[in-house]
Order: C-alpha cells, then sequence, then structure tokens
C-alpha cells in the first residue's frame, strides 16, 4: 500500500511517500517559503535529488509541481496516479468535531473549512491541498489527521478558560493544542529513549509556528496554543501571548478593525514583527552583524521559553527530559544554548560541544552533570500521519 503524505505548513509543504506497512520512504520533500518568488522546492528519492528555486506563491501551486514531478518518466516515482492508495493529510485545527484520525467527506471538508476562523494560516491551505489531491489522485482514500488529537488528554483544569461557563457549554471555546502529531512522535522516542514509562517530558516544537507541551506518563496535559494556533511562544509571524486589552485599545483609541488587528495578531507579528524578517536563519545571521532589533527578539524568544520550562516543570512536580525538534529546534545550536542558558537550578545543563549538532537522529546533548536530559529528537509527522491513516483501512 502507497500512502502518500502532505504536511502543509503556514508557509511550507513537506511531503513523503511511504510503502506501507513497512514504512519504506519511496521519496521525500519539502517546499520552502510558500508565498515568495524564491520559494524552494526540494524532491529526493533513492537515487536522484532535485532542488529548485522558484516563485511559488500559494500551496495550490506547490501541490502541483509535486504531483509533476511524482509523474516525470524520468525522475518521478509513480506511473500513475492510481499508484498512490491513500493520500493522509495534516489538518491543524479540528475543533469539537474531531478528535481522531477521519476518514475525508464532504461533511468534514465543511467541517475544516468552517475551522478556517480559528486557524487562518494554516486551515485554509490543509483544505486546498485536501481538494487538489482529490483531483490529481482521484480514485485515492482522502484521510484527514488533526493536530488538536493528541491533546484531547488535557484535564478540564487545564483546557478550560476563566470566562463563563456558557462559553465552554455552548460555544465550545477551549483550549485545543496543535502539533499533535509532531508531539506525540517526539514524546514516544523520548519514553522509550529514557526507559520509562512513569515519565515528565516537555516537548519544544520551534518552526515557524512555535509550541511546548507537557507530557506527563505519555499523555499529553498542559500546552502552549490554546483555542487557535497564536497563543504562547513567540513565533514566525504570530504574536503569541499577549494582553487581551491590547486588541480593545488598538480598536478604540486608533480605529483598527477586528479584521485588521487580526491580520496583524496572525502574519505581521512574531519574530517578523520585531525584526522585519520571519525566517529565524536570517535573524541569527543579522544578530551576528550586530543587528540591536534581531539580538532583542532572539533573547525574547528564548526568555518566552524559558518562562514556559518552569512553569510546566511546577505542574508536573519535576522534569526527566526536554526534547527540541522541529525546524529551529533542530538545526539551530544557539537557539538551544540560549534556551537551556542558566537552567541549572532546575537540573538543565546542556554540554556545548555535543550541541553543535544537527542531527538526523535521537541525539543526546545534555551535559555529564545535568539531571534533565537534553534531547534532539527529529520530527516526522509525516510517518505518524502515515501510520494512522492506514490504521482506517487495514483491514
Amino acid at each position: 500500500m502507497q500512502v502518500l503524505v502532505l504536511n502543509s505548513g503556514s508557509s511550507s509543504l513537506k511531503f513523503q511517500l511511504f510503502s506501507m506497512p513497512e514504512a519504506t520512504i519511496l521519496c521525500s520533500g519539502l517546499i520552502e517559503r510558500i508565498g515568495f518568488e524564491d520559494a524552494k522546492f526540494k524532491f529526493k528519492t533513492g537515487k536522484d535529488t532535485i532542488e529548485v528555486v522558484t516563485p511559488i506563491l500559494n500551496h495550490k501551486i506547490g501541490l502541483e509541481l509535486l504531483s509533476k514531478q511524482l509523474l516525470n518518466k524520468d525522475t518521478g516515482i509513480i506511473k500513475s496516479t492510481d499508484d498512490i492508495d491513500i493520500v493522509g493529510h495534516r489538518v491543524v485545527h479540528g475543533g469539537k468535531y474531531f478528535s481522531d484520525t477521519t476518514e475525508i467527506t464532504a461533511k468534514v471538508k465543511e467541517k475544516i473549512k468552517a475551522l478556517s476562523s480559528l486557524a487562518p494560516l494554516h486551515n485554509p491551505p490543509n483544505l486546498e491541498g485536501i481538494e487538489v489531491a482529490e483531483a490529481i489522485f482521484p480514485n485515492a482514500k482522502q484521510v484527514a489527521v488533526f493536530d488538536t488529537a493528541f491533546h484531547q488528554s488535557i484535564p478540564k483544569h487545564a483546557y478550560k478558560y476563566a470566562i463563563p461557563n456558557e462559553f465552554l457549554e455552548k460555544h465550545h471555546i477551549r483550549l485545543y493544542g496543535f502539533h499533535g502529531t509532531s508531539h506525540k512522535y517526539v514524546s514516544e522516542k523520548a519514553i522509550e529513549y529514557l526507559g520509562k514509562e512513569n515519565s515528565k517530558i516537555i516537548t519544544i516544537h520551534l518552526g515557524n509556528g512555535c509550541s511546548m507541551t507537557a507530557i506527563k506518563d505519555g499523555k499529553s496535559i498542559e500546552h502552549t496554543l490554546g483555542f487557535s494556533p497564536v497563543s504562547g511562544l513567540i513565533m514566525g509571524t504570530r504574536s503569541g501571548d499577549i494582553d487581551p486589552a491590547i486588541i480593545f485599545h488598538l480598536a478604540e483609541k486608533f480605529g483598527y478593525s477586528l479584521k485588521e488587528i487580526n491580520t496583524i495578531l496572525q502574519k505581521k507579528s512574531g519574530m517578523l514583527g520585531l525584526t522585519g524578517h520571519s525566517d529565524l536563519r536570517e535573524i541569527e545571521a543579522k544578530a551576528l552583524e550586530g543587528d540591536k532589533d534581531c539580538q532583542l527578539a532572539l533573547y525574547m524568544n528564548a526568555y518566552r521559553i524559558k518562562k514556559y520550562i518552569g512553569s510546566y516543570t511546577a505542574i508536573m512536580n519535576g522534569l526527566d527530559a526536554i526534547v527540541f525538534t522541529a525546524g529551529i529546534g533542530e538545526n539551530s545550536p544557539s537557539m538551544r544554548e540560549r534556551i537551556c542558558e542558566d537552567l541549572d537550578y532546575l537540573g538543565i545543563s546542556i554540554d556545548a560541544e555535543k550541541n553543535k549538532v544537527r542531527p538526523s537522529i535521537l541525539t543526546d546533548v545534555s551535559a555529564k552533570y545535568s539531571k534533565v536530559k537534553v534531547l534532539i529528537i527529529p520530527t516526522n509527522e509525516e510517518l505518524e500521519i502515515a501510520k494512522q491513516s492506514m490504521s482506517l483501512f487495514k483491514n
């Protein structure tokens, strides 16, 4: 059975084609900087690697480019679209409707669309990916794997907001949590490495979107992203935590519309708002050149993460490991070092030499005397999505 996994981020698209159940990777790749003239398309098989810089202004164009490459008679991997049995889609927000992996129907698409206002950077490209895949692979089963599913174990005292009860009871306004497939995958790897089921772990997913999860005994019990994927940490273009009174101040004092404020918080804030750049690689390079805004933004980013490490350690009454994952978490030694600096009181110490790596497998970068393991675990959301997608049809 061949399972194609599409993982659409706010400005990226990761993909892998698996032969299941053996989980053999037939091809993989990444489209970065979607929305820009210098977007990057990378496609890799066992014998070929293709890299192209080309304008990819939206996710639909990116998916069409991918489909052409899959079918390329010289460097492609399939002869016909019928070779694909299942297309598994990462979908960010499942709201109250979805707590598990789901085969996609017209009604499912309607619900995903209805939830777009809660995840405006993600659900629209997720839905676009589904509809393009339906057209390209008409005979394949289409499956949605929701980011929110892993966080269904968060207890009520953690997911409920301190607003009138009717907003939860009637309107289902609560913390949902996101990046669930990533947090689930890396936490399971960490638990296996620690060799203990009764574990206390903080997983730190750092990319253009960022989140942290407190995971006790393998279950998500607290998470930085909430009702929508805009709260918590400072992200590429999203603000993370702010005082909600700022929204009313902008509207009442300066005349901003709610739509304008939403755009500011979702697309013009975070590292972009602080520095003029959303890509951490550019920000770190500018910081080394002496750019004060970039230096401050990096400090603020690490500072926010430290605050959550402290609070999550407190609610779990201890900590066995912290896990860095995703694009920044896996590939930025300097960010990992900033975050772990001065956390020795909590038993967290990083080995500077070990930390220089950009690993392809689980790597322990803890200092010898560190009481808490500091792990880098490359996430594989695509494999997790493939497994969950296939599980619907294994019988």
